[in-house]
């Protein structure tokens, strides 16, 4: 449904309304599903229900008041452009379009509004998206890529709906898992660093799980494995100290290897076309910590108990008048001076909404860290925070594999590299065969763009809130609800169009057909799929739900596929229909890329 023809139907309705007496409000529409004949529909209850609360319904039922209401509109609106119908049912009252009329003006959008066609207006909000952050001194596995891929389709999602979008990275560069391979390092690689920006990074890997081994109490060890082991222990614990305490020696280590970390993940960020505007860094959050700390204090929403021994806390539900127990008490600060995760993300709020000016907050962060930043909310609202209302946790499953959870302690991940690398080496071999005539940089272009939009789409087709069993040979099929199945139906529109040019027409034709003949069923499905694509990015956008474009584009493919089967377009029978489908297939093409664009994947152009 196009917003202006919306609008003229409702100030229309209110103008009625008002000539009645009837104070109007603003209406919520829905498509009519589609019988025939495409159609809007809206409802009078809330209408009737206002007007019983005020005591002016005459003592009439809500549901008999809504018909009234809409069987009144219906007769005073008459002719309306464009509307071949009205019915008045249940309350509800229907526009029904004409059909050819409607198709036209579906194709005619999108073909004037080109790579913006859905874009929204804008929404007057700037929005931080908090995305992409990795632990440094790890390896980026698959599971950090579920983060990222999520993370950047909402924002993509959320700018192209018309917010001003903030991309934002918080790597945890600090912590006893950073310290322990540090540590590790130090005492015995020293001095090693391999080539490559990927293989430094796995080299951490490699020293994190080996260490966290060391460091492990085992079964039946012997005494001096055991005092190995606790000697192991305190030398950690002292270089932690030293890093906190700004040692140079090992203020340097931990710069240099944290390099090695951000240099990968940079390297995997522009592979993935992300590109982030804020890098925040944990280890800058300490010193701002402790001092919200102590003016939290002051302002009596945390409690010191320090002078007893004890940590400074927050007793949330407490301070928000909560009986039942939801936030519960929470440790801000512990009894040695030191922060939390907790704190530091009051820090980094602070930052994000006085320095960056964000009305709205998305923390792209997995399921586990739920109950901790309803906990950072509730404090920041307790704080005096108005953007705390509209601060959103965009929580996700894990990502296993058929043989069972990773876990990087235990070295036991699927690095994202080696899964990128050998989806491309798949899709290489595929191609060959099937594709001989193509260069070898083309080939290697299309393996790429196919691997990675086999990979995004794995992740987007599931809901966010579900773990993922993750199956390469799933991802990759060109059948079902894949990548591939929604690039290939983006290269089936652009071979027609392809042959249309070699056949010597000149594309996009200078105007549009007029669709005066009776459509065919694909040709419908496919409209409406088209039609729907401006209402799936406001609802995506809004509801912070990537999966919403994601169901969409399988929709909007498999209508296309459908469509290239069963309806000739070259081969149509008169110049009329072929000119006219053509536009049809150049329209689809484009919103097929608009979708794909904002999922993160590429069109390409063959396969």
């Amino acid at each position: 449904m196009f917003s202006d023809i919306q609008q003229t139907l409702e100030n229309a309705i209110h103008s009625v309304l008002t000539a009645q007496g009837v104070t109007p409000l603003p209406l919520k529409w829905a498509p009519v599903p589609f019988a025939g004949e495409w159609g809007i529909s809206t409802s009078f209850f809330h209408i009737a229900a206002e007007e019983a609360r005020a005591g002016r319904a005459s003592g009439k039922p809500v549901p008999l008041r809504a018909q009234e209401l809409a069987e009144t509109v219906r007769n005073r609106l008459g002719r309306l452009p464009g509307i071949s119908r009205l019915e008045a049912v249940k309350g509800y009252l229907n526009f029904y379009f004409e059909a050819n009329t409607y198709a036209r003006r579906v194709v005619e959008a999108v073909l004037t509004a080109g790579p913006n066609y859905g874009r929204g207006a804008p929404k007057g909000e700037r929005v931080m998206v908090e995305y992409a952050q990795p632990n440094t001194h790890h390896s980026f596995h698959i599971g950090h890529y579920r983060n990222a891929i999520l993370g950047e389709v909402l924002a993509r999602l959320l700018e192209f709906a018309g917010f001003e979008t903030i991309r934002a990275s918080y790597p945890g560069d600090i912590g006893l898992g950073v310290i322990t391979t540090i540590w590790a390092y130090d005492k015995f690689y020293k001095g090693q660093e391999p080539e490559g920006i990927h293989e430094r990074g796995q080299f951490l890997l490699k020293i994190y799980a080996e260490a966290t081994a060391l460091l492990e109490e085992k079964e039946n060890e012997t005494p001096e494995e055991a005092a190995r082991r606790q000697q192991y222990n305190t030398e950690r614990r002292e270089m932690y100290r030293k890093w906190d305490a700004g040692d140079p020696y090992v203020r340097q280590l931990w710069q240099t290897t944290r390099e090695w970390s951000l240099e990968e993940l940079r390297d995997i960020l522009r592979m993935l076309d992300i590109r982030i505007d804020v890098w925040f860094f944990e280890s800058e959050m300490d010193g701002p910590a402790k001092a919200i700390v102590e003016e939290l204090i002051a302002k009596g929403i945390a409690d010191d108990e320090r002078p007893n021994g004890g940590p400074v806390i927050v007793r949330i539900d407490e301070k928000l008048g909560l009986k039942k127990e939801t936030y519960r008490t929470n440790v801000i600060l512990r009894s040695d001076g030191t922060t939390l995760y907790l704190t530091k993300d009051l820090a980094l709020a602070k930052i994000k909404f006085e320095q960056y000016h964000v009305d709205r907050s998305i923390y792209v962060v997995d399921v586990r860290q739920s109950m901790h930043l309803q906990q950072a909310f509730a404090i920041l609202r307790l704080w005096g925070f108005p953007q705390a209302e509209k601060c959103y946790h965009l929580g996700y499953g894990f990502v296993s594999l058929p043989e069972g959870a990773m876990s990087a302690r235990r070295g036991r991940v699927v690095l994202f590299k080696d899964v990128v690398d050998e989806a491309v080496r798949r899709v290489l071999a595929v191609e060959s065969e099937k594709s001989p005539q193509m260069s070898d940089e083309e080939r290697r272009q299309v393996a790429e763009q196919i691997g990675l939009g086999a990979l995004a789409y794995s992740m987007l087709s599931v809901d966010n809130n579900k773990d993922i069993v993750f199956d390469l040979d799933a991802a990759l099929s060109l059948e079902g609800r894949t990548g591939p199945y929604l690039q290939n139906a983006h290269v089936r529109a652009n071979s027609i169009l392809k042959k249309a040019r070699a056949a010597g027409l000149a594309l996009p034709l200078e105007s549009l057909p007029a669709l005066e003949y009776e459509l065919t069923r694909h040709e419908i499905d496919l409209i409406e799929q088209l039609a729907r694509f401006p209402q799936v990015v406001e609802q995506a956008a809004n509801e912070y739900r990537p999966l919403v474009m994601a169901s969409y584009a399988y929709d909007l493919a498999e209508a296309f596929h459908s469509f290239y089967h069963a309806v000739p377009v070259l081969q149509a029978e008169q110049s009329h229909l072929r000119d006219a489908r053509l536009q049809l297939v150049i329209a689809a093409k484009q919103v097929l890329a608009n979708a794909l664009r904002l999922l993160d994947i590429q069109a390409p152009e063959v396969m």
